[in-house]
């Protein structure tokens, strides 16, 4: 099999055929995949027809990418993103950010569903992620390091850019409504967590929780890119209080949550 540089290059000479040009990636999370059909002249390419890209299978991701124009930035947009849990190393979840990154994006924009682990959050807040901590128990950089993507020890001291992050809460203060600072814990899955994980998590620094982004985050780094995430409370894990999982319930109080999320990235796209 060719190596990952070689992948990369291959998938990315088949988008810019289809004249995919992106100056920024967008990853929109489960129950947020609206908002590729605000791009002007858009096309849209199905995943499976991208070569090396892995199929995305969980509930709420659509499985295409979409590119296109928003004020005068040209944006690629992935509608569903791959996780860990389905089976995928980490280097192949995160393919996607080096191809944008061939193709010339400087920045990504991640969006995710969320757990509460903060009880100060509520269903529907958007938490604008400043740091993170990895307990998958993996790393997408593991093994021999290829220089032509990324140094062998990227910093990950200010991985989440600080001007993003204060443009997000201004375009949040602009539209009415709050955008909280928060750390996001990433952890394997798909199960979800025990009463003594979620007290744990907290007791780390953790204020939501999810089944991705940090992965997606230390590829860009590694790549060179700018990151913003921003993740949507779907349900709260109070260890106290905790109730079965619902993921009609969390598909809905994302959905909800959507307009918001748009509102974020129309404003952030000028600026990154």
């Amino acid at each position: 099999m060719n190596g990952l540089h070689e992948r990369v290059e291959e998938a990315a000479a088949f988008l810019r055929q289809k004249g995919a040009a992106p100056q920024v990636l967008v990853i929109l999370g489960t129950g947020l995949g609206g908002f590729g059909e605000h791009l002007e002249e858009a096309s849209s390419v199905p995943y499976q027809e991208v070569p090396h890209f892995p199929h995305s299978t969980s509930p709420g991701h659509a499985g295409r990418l979409i590119f296109g124009r928003r004020e005068g930035v040209e944006a690629m947009v992935m509608e569903g993103r791959f996780h860990y849990y389905e089976g995928y190393p980490l280097a192949q979840v995160t393919l996607p950010i080096r191809v944008a990154k061939s193709l010339g994006a400087r920045t990504l924009v991640i969006t995710n569903a969320v757990g509460g682990l903060n009880l100060d959050l509520r269903e529907g807040d958007i938490v604008g992620v400043e740091d993170h901590l990895n307990l998958m128990g993996d790393s997408p950089l593991r093994g021999p390091n290829d220089d032509r993507l990324g140094p062998r020890f990227p910093d990950l001291s200010a991985p989440y850019d600080p001007d993003l992050l204060a443009r997000a809460e201004e375009v949040a203060r602009a539209n009415g409504f709050a955008l909280r600072r928060g750390v996001l814990v990433a952890v394997a899955g798909p199960q979800l967590e025990t009463r003594a994980e979620y007290r744990w998590l907290r007791s780390m620094g953790a204020d939501v929780v999810g089944m991705s982004t940090v992965p997606e985050c230390i590829t860009a780094i590694h790549a060179g890119l700018r990151v913003c995430a921003l993740s949507v409370v779907t349900d709260r894990c109070d260890p106290d209080h905790l109730e079965p999982v619902d993921v009609d319930k969390i598909l809905a109080v994302a959905a909800a949550a959507a307009p918001r999320v748009e509102a974020l990235l129309k404003g952030l796209l000028p600026h990154a």
